[in-house]
């Protein structure tokens, strides 16, 4: 489909049904995908049933799974809140802004240390090296993907929430998070904090990336 079809986005119910349909088949359009996404214009009243938000951490809310070949889901960000530094497992990762404001901070993949002589004296010494800082306001669409490099999100206001719209494909249950101090890579489950709304109750309630 050309990008110059897009089309109509009302609300959220109608987003939805069109990423139903690109996500029919095994291709990607990462152009098309980001149109619909930036489409649509943040409405409370489409997405405040998703958001939970927790006092001590960022939440994780399921809206749709996509018949399996996507997730999107609501992410609810209390003020300070901020993700580790992850990848997103060999998937496509779509991120909208709903409400407030957050900030996406985005790495180098850490190296081993006898490779790091192409870089600055600066940064010899770094194992995660910063490549790119951006602020993120309301309808504001960004992408990545792990040839992309690494990112953390931050909310960086201590007063305001903030919310944001994700977008996975394919979905994944694990990813990768970074230790920022000396580059060490662990793996973590990908959870819940709802699904479709309803708190899920999770035996290890700890989830690492967004």
């Amino acid at each position: 489909m050309e990008i110059s079809a897009l089309p109509q986005i009302n609300n959220l119910d109608d987003l939805i049904g069109e990423l139903y349909k690109v996500f029919d088949g095994d291709e990607v359009n990462v152009d098309f995908v980001n149109h619909l996404m930036s489409s649509y214009k943040s409405n409370p009243q489409d997405w405040k049933k998703f958001a939970k938000f927790d006092r001590y951490r960022y939440t994780r809310n399921l809206i749709d799974e996509g018949n399996g070949k996507f997730n999107l889901m609501l992410l609810c960000w209390g003020p300070s809140h901020t993700s580790t530094i992850h990848d997103h497992a060999d998937a496509h990762c779509f991120m909208k802004l709903l409400a407030g404001s957050l900030q996406e901070v985005r790495f180098e993949w850490p190296v081993e240390e006898g490779n790091r002589t192409d870089r600055s004296e600066e940064d010899q010494d770094r194992l995660m090296v910063e490549i790119a800082r951006g602020e993120m306001k309301v309808n504001d669409v960004c992408y990545i993907n792990d040839s992309l490099g690494l990112h953390r999100v931050e909310n960086p206001s201590h007063s305001e929430s903030a919310v944001s719209l994700h977008l996975y494909c394919p979905p994944f249950s694990s990813c990768s998070i970074f230790d920022e101090r000396t580059g060490k890579r662990s793996k973590c489950p990908v959870t819940f904090w709802s699904k479709f709304g309803e708190r899920v109750e999770l035996k290890k309630p700890k989830s690492c990336c967004d």
